[in-house]
């Protein structure tokens, strides 16, 4: 695939802090790249540099082999992890003002139709429940056509049902031959979605791969996962080097059969016990020591 976007040796500073310090990655056409990284590291200012909202102390953004230009703007689609939305304008009116700013739209009937937006296509922005609004603000980063796409925490305080809808819909996006940049705070989002995935800290890149290359290189084991009521920790931590979070103690092991005929010597109940691939949630936790919400 061929490169759409390229970033090399990007630096930014604010004072003496350095939140960008020389980061390189390219992200192919028709590709979904998803950008992690905790609080502080250095990702949102890294993807408002691409999108052309900040501007670099040095390296350089191309986008198709260019600086990015009026032609980046005509054909970059963004969703806001945060948009405030014009008062008393309904969900048609916000489309056709939108579609005004590009010399190339899309058909808001279409559109309308794709994300099932006609149930309140008349109705005030201000009255959108939040799957709504996040279906409407999807449809305007859609607007223009987009060759590449910035996702912006896109199912942040959705439900489940709401977030797994809105995968669809960026997969559909993908398939139409779309770029994605997704940043996100769900691992599963980032395995489900991302072909290759970005993990920064302390405004460097840290690991860059597709998601199982990155899990393959980084673990030979698997967790074997109990409920904190059954495995206590004076006893896990000490006798199973087990970690806890979440109301769960967890145990890293590549050897199952004996680390079950361990907790069976020790009499602990088995029954809500749970084996489990590694993950990018473990993974993240490796490389950075902290949990993504941190």
């Amino acid at each position: 695939m061929s490169v759409i976007l390229q970033v090399s040796n990007l630096v930014k500073r604010f004072g003496q802090l350095t939140a960008v310090n020389d980061v390189s990655f390219d992200i192919h056409q028709g590709s979904c790249f998803g950008l992690l990284g905790p609080n502080g590291a250095g990702k949102t200012t890294t993807i408002e540099l691409m999108e052309g909202i900040k501007t670099p102390d040095s390296g350089r953004i191309l986008y198709q082999g260019e600086p990015l230009g009026q032609k980046f703007r005509n054909e970059a689609g963004i969703m806001f992890q945060t948009t405030a939305l014009q008062d008393f304008v309904t969900v048609r009116e916000m489309l056709v003002l939108f579609s005004r700013f590009y010399p190339v739209t899309t058909d808001i009937d279409d559109l309308v139709e794709r994300y099932a937006l006609g149930e309140f296509l008349h109705q005030d922005t201000r009255k959108l429940s939040g799957g709504q609004k996040q279906r409407l603000l999807l449809a305007i980063a859609l607007i223009n056509q987009p060759k590449i796409l910035f996702l912006d925490e896109p199912t942040t305080g959705l439900d489940p049902q709401s977030r797994r809808n809105l995968w669809e819909q960026v997969r559909q996006v993908k398939a139409q031959g779309a770029t994605i940049l997704l940043t996100t705070h769900y691992m599963e989002e980032a395995y489900e979605l991302c072909d290759e995935i970005a993990i920064m800290d302390h405004g460097r890149m840290i690991a860059h791969d597709a998601p199982d290359t990155l899990l393959a290189k980084h673990f030979d084991d698997v967790v074997i996962q109990l409920d904190e009521k059954d495995l206590p920790r004076e006893l896990g931590e000490v006798e199973f080097m087990a970690t806890y979070r979440e109301g769960n103690a967890h145990i890293l092991t590549g050897d199952v059969n004996k680390t079950v005929e361990g907790l069976l010597a020790r009499k602990i109940p088995l029954d809500r016990l749970r084996i489990r691939a590694r993950d990018l949630e473990d993974l993240f936790l490796e490389l950075t020591g902290k949990e993504l919400r941190a």
